[in-house]
C-alpha cells in the first residue's frame, strides 16, 4: 500500500499511535513516520513486535521510540505520557486505535473498561501534552458506530456496545477539547480483513467475513485502512466529526 501522506509533510510533528505493535496500528505509525513525523509505538505485551518496528523505521530514516503500557491502569498511563514529555515535550497526533473485548480468559467488564474507559481516562491524561492545532482520532467499525440502530453479529455486540460507548464520552469532551485548540475526529469503517478481531469473529463464526465481504462488496485490508487513519490525522475535521470509510448504506438505511 502507498503511503496517502505526503514526505517531509508530518515534519517536526509528534505522534502516539496506540496498540500500534501490530495490524492497523503500526501501519498507521509507519505512515505517519515515513511522512516525517516521531512516532510513538505502544504496546501491551508485545514489546518484541514493538522494537521491531522502532527499528524498521529507524532504518529507513525515521523517529520513534516503544513505550509499554496498559491503558486500563492508570499508573501506567502516567508513565507513558511522562515518558513522552520526557523524550519530545509533547504531542500533535494521538491516534485511539487500541481496543478488544474478544479475547479469552479476559474479566467481564474487560470491553468496557478499555473501550470506554481507557480511552477517556487516556485522552484526559493527554490533554496536557497536546498542542493547540493537535488532532485526535477514534478508530472504530461501522459495526459499533452504528451499533444503536443497526444490530450486529452476537459475537461482536460487547465490542460493539463497548466502543460506541468510548465514542460518545469522548465527544462530550470535544467542548474542551475545542477550548485547547485541538481537533477531534472519529474514523468509522467496515470489518476489516486480516485483523485480530476477524480472525477471532471467523473463528466464533466460521463464515462472517466472508458474509459481511459479500454483502459490503468488498472488505478494506490493513493497509488501506491504515492509510484512511493517517489521512484523519492531517485532512479537515468532517461534518459531525465523522470519517466514514467505505460503504455504509447499508448501516445508515
Amino acid at each position: 500500500m502507498t503511503n496517502p501522506l505526503a514526505p517531509g509533510s508530518l515534519e517536526g510533528r509528534r505522534a502516539l499511535v496506540t496498540g500500534s505493535s501490530r495490524g492497523i496500528g503500526a501501519d498507521t505509525a509507519g505512515y505517519l513516520a515515513e511522512a516525517g513525523a516521531s512516532v510513538v509505538i505502544n504496546y501491551r505485551n508485545k514489546e518484541k513486535r514493538a522494537l521491531q518496528l522502532v527499528e524498521k523505521i529507524e532504518s529507513a530514516g525515521g523517529k520513534a521510540i516503544a513505550v509499554g503500557a496498559d491503558l486500563t491502569d492508570p499508573d501506567s498511563i502516567a508513565r507513558l505520557f511522562a515518558t513522552i514529555a520526557d523524550q519530545w515535550g509533547g504531542l500533535d497526533i494521538l491516534v485511539l486505535n487500541a481496543s478488544g473485548g474478544m479475547e479469552s480468559g479476559m474479566a467481564e467488564d474487560y470491553a468496557m473498561t478499555l473501550n470506554r474507559d481507557a480511552q477517556v481516562n487516556l485522552l484526559k491524561a493527554a490533554m496536557p501534552l497536546l498542542a493547540p492545532g493537535a488532532r485526535v482520532v477514534f478508530v472504530t467499525s461501522h459495526q459499533a458506530h452504528f451499533i444503536k440502530t443497526v444490530e450486529t453479529m452476537p459475537e461482536y455486540l460487547p465490542v460493539a456496545v463497548s466502543k460506541r460507548a468510548g465514542e460518545d464520552a469522548l465527544r462530550d469532551l470535544i467542548p474542551e477539547l475545542d477550548a485547547a485548540g485541538v481537533e477531534f475526529v472519529v474514523v468509522s469503517g467496515d470489518m476489516i480483513e486480516g485483523t485480530i478481531t476477524a480472525t477471532l469473529l471467523e473463528r466464533a463464526n466460521p463464515g462472517a467475513i466472508s458474509a459481511r465481504k459479500e454483502a459490503a462488496g468488498r472488505l478494506f485490508n490493513v493497509g488501506e485502512f491504515a492509510a484512511e487513519v493517517s489521512l484523519a490525522a492531517v485532512e479537515p475535521v468532517p461534518a459531525n466529526h465523522t470519517r466514514y470509510v467505505g460503504d455504509v448504506s447499508d448501516f445508515e438505511a
